[in-house]
C-alpha cells in the first residue's frame, strides 16, 4: 500500500494537518531569517504528485538547487502564508487564488544560510498555465509523491557540493534530479506526518 492508494487524498492531508500543531524552531538568537514555501500538490493523469522549482544560477541562496516555490518575508506581508503565495506567484505565475491550502508543516531550518522555513502544503490545479521568472527559475518538475516513500526510492545519503561547501545530507533523485537539504528534509516531514496516520513504513533507507 502507499499513499497514492488514497481515494481522496487532499482532503485526508487537510484533516491530518488541520489537527495537529506545526513544531516550531524558536528564533533565539534573532539572527535567523524568515521565508516561506508553498509545497504545490497537484493531480497529473490519475497521479499524485509534487511541483518544484529549480533555482537559476542568478538568485542570492541555494543557486541550482531543487526547491519549493517561496521566499523571505517581507515585512509588507500581512502572514507567513501570504509570503508563499506571493512568491508562488511572483516565481512561477500562480495566483493565490487557484491555491487551496489544505495545512501547515513544521518549521525547518536551512543548514548553511541560517533561514527559517516555514511550508505550507497547498491543492493546484494541474495543467495550469504557470509562468516562469526567468531570473529565479530554471524550470519546473513534478515528482509523484510516493517516490518519498520508504518503500519505493526513499532517501538516501548524498554528498553534495554546493556554493563552495561540501554537505553530506540526505536526498531523494528523481529522473536525473536530485533534491536534498532544506527541501529533502520538508518532504521528509510531510511523508513521515501522512505515514504516522496512515500507518505505513517510515524507516529511512
Amino acid at each position: 500500500m502507499n499513499i497514492q492508494d488514497e481515494k481522496n487524498l487532499p482532503c485526508l492531508i487537510k484533516e491530518i494537518l488541520g489537527v495537529r500543531e506545526p513544531k516550531r524552531v524558536r528564533n533565539g538568537r534573532n539572527s535567523y531569517r524568515q521565508s516561506s514555501v508553498l509545497i504545490p500538490l497537484l493531480k497529473d493523469d490519475g497521479i499524485h504528485k509534487i511541483l518544484f522549482t529549480k533555482r537559476t544560477d542568478y538568485v542570492e541562496h541555494h543557486k541550482g538547487q531543487i526547491s519549493f516555490p517561496g521566499g523571505s518575508v517581507d515585512k509588507e506581508d500581512g502572514s507567513l502564508l501570504e509570503t508563499a503565495l506571493r512568491e508562488s506567484e511572483e516565481e512561477i505565475g500562480l495566483s493565490r487564488e487557484d491555491v487551496e491550502i489544505l495545512g501547515r508543516l513544521d518549521d525547518i531550518l536551512t543548514m548553511a544560510s541560517d533561514f527559517i522555513v516555514y511550508p505550507f502544503v497547498g491543492l493546484v490545479p494541474y495543467p495550469y498555465n504557470f509562468i516562469i521568472n526567468n531570473i529565479e527559475v530554471e524550470r519546473l518538475i513534478t515528482v509523484p509523491l510516493d517516490v518519498f516513500q520508504s518503500e519505493n526510492t526513499g532517501a538516501k545519503i548524498y554528498t553534495v557540493e554546493s556554493e563552495g561547501m561540501v554537505f553530506h545530507t540526505h536526498g531523494f533523485e528523481y529522473n536525473g534530479d536530485l533534491i536534498w537539504g532544506a527541501t529533502a528534509r520538508m518532504m521528509e516531514n510531510f511523508i513521515g506526518i501522512l505515514n504516522d496516520r496512515l500507518g505505513l513504513p517510515n524507516e529511512k533507507k
